[in-house]
């Protein structure tokens, strides 16, 4: 199990073309951490709100001028299951996609990574993206990470069933928060896997700062296999987040309850529709939640007078060319960097050694 002590933090990263760079964090770094022992350790095994306990942090978007929840407040189990069944839709290509890189170029990644790895599976979910390279890559150990920890932990149940012999570990955390590896993970052959084009939900900033602490953690033969979605016409990408069953909206207002339950807010989801579409200038999905007609929102010692028509904003997902994320890895100071795509160019996979 994790406990973690708030620090305030900034990062230097060495660029290329304009020597280095300041980054700074949104959110506060959190650093300390105790042995985990158990084949499966979970810092939270409660759903969703147990995990979020940044009050200030909810407070100062609810306040903002233009208002902002984080969207690592999507992830209870509910959310964790909605995000499932979005993965299924015909509109939301990154899934598949990914999966048919993974098919087609399958030998060729295990070659360029080697196996007996400890296998960090960043984001994990329902641990079946991992799952599906366990036969390839054959990991020494799996290590799962999450924020929804009760649904990271009934799939590493079902996980360990069909693979015995792979030592597993299962971190419920906050990686927004910093990410910090109990002492039973080796040091040695550390490869981290993020699929799906989660580093899209960081500025690009923010994503150089992630990616280069991965790499400081990578230490001896570590290394980083990360999926990143790829620029493409908006048509495509407005359908991908904004679906025609509406689950991706049930997905999005439901992050309305989930704030309800870290705050004690009184948010009522009828009040509001689900906003998703592509935004050219910024190279960047957004998501926001819309007020249906003036509302007004109390919590615990403060509320705020929503318009109608007023949005609150939820999700980023930049999209990338495979040259500007090939600069954002040399950035965070990764090299040796392998790259594959589907047959479209939607979707990229790359391969990088610390």
């Amino acid at each position: 199990m994790l406990q973690f002590d708030d620090k305030d933090n900034g990062i230097a990263v060495a660029h290329p073309d304009r020597g280095v760079i300041a980054l700074v964090r949104e959110t506060s770094r959190r650093a300390q951490a105790r042995r985990a022992t158990d084949a499966v350790q979970l810092r939270n095994r409660q759903p969703g709100a147990g995990s979020w306990n940044n009050r200030e942090e909810l407070l100062e978007g609810l306040n903002a001028p233009r208002a902002w929840i984080s969207c690592k407040y999507f992830y209870d189990s509910l959310g964790s299951q909605l995000f499932d069944a979005i993965t299924h839709l015909p509109e939301y290509y990154p899934t598949r996609t990914e999966a048919a890189i993974f098919a087609r170029q399958g030998g060729n990644i295990a070659r360029a990574i080697g196996t007996g790895r400890t296998l960090i599976d960043l984001g994990a979910g329902n641990c079946e993206k991992a799952a599906s390279l366990f036969e390839t890559l054959d990991p020494a150990r799996y290590v799962a990470v999450d924020i929804s920890a009760a649904y990271l932990e009934s799939a590493l149940v079902r996980l360990r069933q069909r693979y015995p012999g792979i030592g597993m570990i299962g971190l419920g955390m906050d990686m927004s928060a910093g990410l910090v590896l109990p002492d039973t993970v080796p040091e040695a052959g550390r490869l981290f896997f993020y699929p799906g084009s989660s580093i899209g939900n960081f500025t690009p900033a923010d994503a150089a700062g992630f990616l280069s602490d991965l790499r400081l953690q990578c230490r001896e033969q570590g290394g980083l296999l990360i999926g990143v979605d790829l620029i493409k016409d908006k048509a495509i990408l407005d359908a991908a987040y904004d679906d025609a069953l509406g689950v991706t909206a049930a997905f999005n207002l439901n992050v309305l309850n989930n704030v309800n339950a870290a705050l004690g807010s009184d948010f009522d989801v009828r009040d509001w529709r689900h906003c998703g579409s592509f935004n050219q200038g910024l190279s960047r999905a957004e998501m926001h939640v819309e007020t249906r007609m003036q509302v007004d929102v109390r919590w615990p010692g403060g509320a705020r007078r929503f318009e109608a028509g007023e949005r609150i904003h939820t999700e980023n997902s930049y999209k990338y060319s495979v040259e500007e994320f090939d600069a954002l890895l040399r950035c965070a100071g990764f090299r040796n960097i392998t790259s594959w795509t589907d047959l479209r160019n939607w979707f990229a996979l790359f391969y990088a050694t610390a």
